[in-house]
């Protein structure tokens, strides 16, 4: 590796000419994967089970990761049977750590076909595409006086990044999570090790024997509701509840949320999705976002964020009709079109083709 490093331009030239097509920097980054800024990876260092279906991995982030911001995520990208796919995971590590070293943890959801990959075969050594962290679901600089947290399931994970990186900047915490059961709650153990330290009031909800958590029920637990900055991760309808809540008392600029997933409406129609390039064809009843039924066929497609924020999912529409699941609205393409869509907001609503 030194003699390589030594070598002058001219040498380095004749170098890559002798193994073309694959050049120098290829075989370093076979022998040091995270060295290249450009291609950012992480290798899982530990893999931690939180509950029976949720574990934490332990990555090491190669050249090119920028510190992230408490409540932010990152876009991890898994070969899966040989197709790429990219999710999006809150970061559950604080950036403070003195190895360098960040924290996703992951819910294995029913159908889920990476996060049920991370949290069942993932190993130490494994290698993981990254991007850089992103999102706004981020404590002021300025910390509030008094701080609510509401979440349920996974919408748990940016909050315990903020935790671990601020409640020490915190004076006056209430924490209300729901899970299916006890044994489901993710950081459980921490979570009752704070409250009984007296650094946070926690508040759990055992959805199977509680029921879902209402706005209601939230004036009851927390009498000061609306004297707090409160910051909401979860289930869609949760969200919309609360943000209704909030909006009726005039309340709205308190509250902060995170939607791991985009409020879609029902589809109308569906029909025969087309990928030209690959020659793959799906049919839908459109109520499958481009992207998921892509995917579910093998059609590796470019994604981000999946939530029709990043615009990472952009191909164009070549032909035919597909429709906006967020709000109705319908993109046609008529033959040698080439209109952008968004794959993982929209669905067909009839034949149509995607370049890919």
């Amino acid at each position: 590796m030194a003699v390589i490093r030594t070598l002058g331009s001219g040498a380095w030239r004749v170098v890559e000419l002798i193994t073309t097509p694959v050049v120098p920097a290829d075989y370093l980054d076979a022998i040091a994967p995270l060295r290249n800024a450009k291609v950012l990876r992480a290798r899982v260092e530990a893999v931690r089970p939180e509950t029976a279906n949720s574990a934490t991995l332990v990555l090491r982030p190669g050249r090119g990761w920028v510190p992230h911001e408490p409540g932010q995520y990152a876009r991890v990208g898994v070969d899966v049977a040989g197709v790429r796919l990219w999710r999006s995971y809150s970061i559950t590590s604080t950036p403070a750590r003195r190895d360098g070293r960040i924290t996703i943890t992951v819910n294995a959801v029913p159908g889920g076909v990476v996060s049920t990959h991370l949290v069942r075969r993932a190993r130490r050594g494994m290698l993981l595409h990254l991007d850089v962290p992103t999102g706004e679901f981020l404590l002021p600089a300025t910390r509030p006086a008094k701080a609510l947290f509401v979440t349920a399931g996974s919408g748990i994970t940016p909050v315990m990044g903020m935790l671990r990186s601020a409640l020490h900047e915190l004076r006056d915490v209430v924490v209300v999570h729901s899970a299916g059961t006890h044994e489901a709650v993710v950081f459980g153990a921490e979570l009752r090790t704070l409250a009984a330290e007296g650094r946070i009031r926690l508040i759990e909800r055992h959805t199977r024997t509680d029921g879902r958590i209402k706005p209601a029920d939230l004036d009851e637990l927390v009498p000061d509701l609306f004297e707090r900055q409160v910051w909401a991760c979860g289930p869609n309808e949760m969200l919309d509840d609360l943000e209704a809540h909030w909006a009726d008392a005039e309340a709205g600029h308190l509250l902060v949320t995170e939607r791991f997933r985009p409020a879609l409406i029902s589809g109308e129609g569906g029909g025969t999705v087309t990928f030209t390039k690959s020659g793959t064809v799906v049919e839908t009843d459109g109520s499958v976002p481009l992207l998921d039924s892509g995917e579910q066929a093998g059609v590796l497609m470019p994604s981000g964020c999946r939530m029709g924020i990043c615009f990472s999912c952009v191909l164009p529409l070549r032909e035919g009709a597909v429709r906006d699941l967020r709000d109705g609205s319908l993109t046609v393409a008529e033959p040698g079109d080439s209109i952008p869509v968004q794959t993982c907001i929209s669905a067909a609503a009839g034949p149509c083709q995607i370049e890919n």
